[in-house]
C-alpha cells in the first residue's frame, strides 16, 4: 500500500491551486470511460480515510474543483465520481455549518468577516497590504464550523530574469525581408519563432506575445497584408490553436488543451515605425489557472531605422 501511495504522489503535479497528473496524456482512455478528471475524483474518494493523506485533502479537493469547466467535469463518469467524493469529503470535514466571525491580521491591518446564515459556501477574498517590516499573519475563527482559507502572496517585484512556473519559452526573431542586411528599417518583415514547453497538461492556454508599437502582424486578411510573406510559418507539435488573434499590440493564440511537452508557433510581423522596441517579451499563461505562467524579462527585439543592428532575441528560461 505504501508503494502504491508513493506512485500516486509521484504522478501528482500541483502548481498553486491547480492539480494535474504527469501521465494525463496517456490516461485519457475514452473507450474505457476514463479521464484525468475521473481519476482525480476517484483518487479523492479512495484516500479520504487514509491518515497519511489527511493534510493533503483540502489541496486535492481544491485541485479537483479547479479542473471543472462551466460548472462540470469533462465526462458523465467524472461527474458521478465527483459528486460521491465531495459528499464524502463534506461528511468528513464539513459536518458543522460555518458561523461566527473570521479574523485576519497582518500588522498594521486587521480584517473581520461576519458569516451570515445564508452565506453557505459563498467564498470571499480580502487583500491585506504588505507591512512596512516583517510581520506574522494571524488567522482566527470564532464560531461554529471550520472555514477553508487559501493564502496567496502577491507582490510587484522587478523582473530581472525570465520567470517560469509551469512553462518554458524560447523566442527567436529572424528577418524575412530586410532592406539592409543586419539593420532593421521601416517596412522590413520579421518572423517570430516561439518554442513552448509545458511541464504538465493544461486546459485553455493563451500565448500572448507583444509586438512593436505601430507594427502589423500579418495574416489578418486586410488590405496591405501579404500572404506570400506570411508563407512558411511553422506550427509544430500535437496542439493547434482554437483561435488566433492579431491585434495592434500583440499576437495571441488560444488553445483548448495543451499536453505536456513541446510545441512551436510562428507568426510574421511588419515593422512600420522607426525607433527602439523594448517591450517585455513573451508571457505564457494558463487561461484560468494563473498559477501557471511564464514571463520573459524585457529584451530589445529590434531597432528600426538607422539605429544599429537588430537585437534578435534568443532568450530561454
Amino acid at each position: 500500500m505504501n508503494e502504491a501511495e508513493q506512485i500516486l504522489r509521484s504522478r501528482l503535479n500541483f502548481q498553486g491551486t491547480t492539480m494535474g497528473f504527469s501521465t494525463e496524456k496517456t490516461d485519457a482512455l475514452w473507450w474505457l470511460m476514463i479521464s484525468a478528471d475521473s481519476n482525480a475524483n476517484r483518487l479523492l474518494l479512495a484516500l479520504l480515510d487514509a491518515p497519511a493523506w489527511r493534510e493533503d485533502m483540502p489541496r486535492l479537493v481544491r485541485g479537483s474543483l479547479g479542473r471543472m469547466q462551466k460548472g462540470h467535469w469533462n465526462t458523465t463518469v467524472a461527474n458521478a465520481w465527483g459528486v460521491l467524493a465531495l459528499e464524502k469529503f463534506s461528511d468528513a470535514f464539513e459536518t458543522d455549518p460555518v458561523a461566527g466571525t473570521t479574523t485576519a491580521a497582518l500588522a498594521p491591518e486587521r480584517f473581520v468577516h461576519a458569516w451570515m446564515p445564508d452565506d453557505g459556501a459563498k467564498p470571499f477574498d480580502k487583500e491585506l497590504a504588505w507591512p512596512p517590516q516583517r510581520a506574522d499573519l494571524a488567522l482566527a475563527h470564532d464560531g461554529g464550523g471550520k472555514p477553508w482559507i487559501t493564502l496567496q502572496s502577491i507582490a510587484a517585484l522587478p523582473l530581472r530574469e525570465p520567470l517560469s512556473s509551469g512553462y518554458k519559452v524560447v523566442r527567436e526573431v529572424t528577418p524575412v525581408q530586410q532592406q539592409t542586411k543586419g539593420t532593421w528599417s521601416r517596412g522590413d518583415v520579421a518572423r517570430v519563432h516561439l518554442e513552448v514547453e509545458a511541464q504538465s497538461d493544461m486546459t485553455w492556454v493563451v500565448v500572448d506575445d507583444p509586438i512593436p508599437a505601430g507594427a502589423t502582424a500579418l495574416g489578418r486578411g486586410l488590405g496591405g497584408d501579404s500572404a506570400l510573406l506570411a508563407r512558411g510559418e511553422v506550427k509544430r507539435g500535437t496542439v493547434w490553436p482554437a483561435y488566433e488573434e492579431r491585434t495592434f499590440t500583440a499576437y495571441r493564440a488560444y488553445f483548448r488543451y495543451v499536453p505536456k511537452g513541446k510545441f512551436v508557433l510562428e507568426y510574421t510581423v511588419r515593422l512600420n515605425n522607426p525607433g527602439r522596441c523594448s517591450a517585455s517579451c513573451r508571457t505564457r499563461t494558463g487561461r484560468w489557472h494563473h498559477d501557471s505562467s511564464c514571463h520573459h524579462f524585457g529584451v530589445c527585439v529590434c531597432r528600426v531605422g538607422a539605429l544599429g543592428p537588430c537585437g534578435a532575441n534568443h532568450s530561454a528560461i
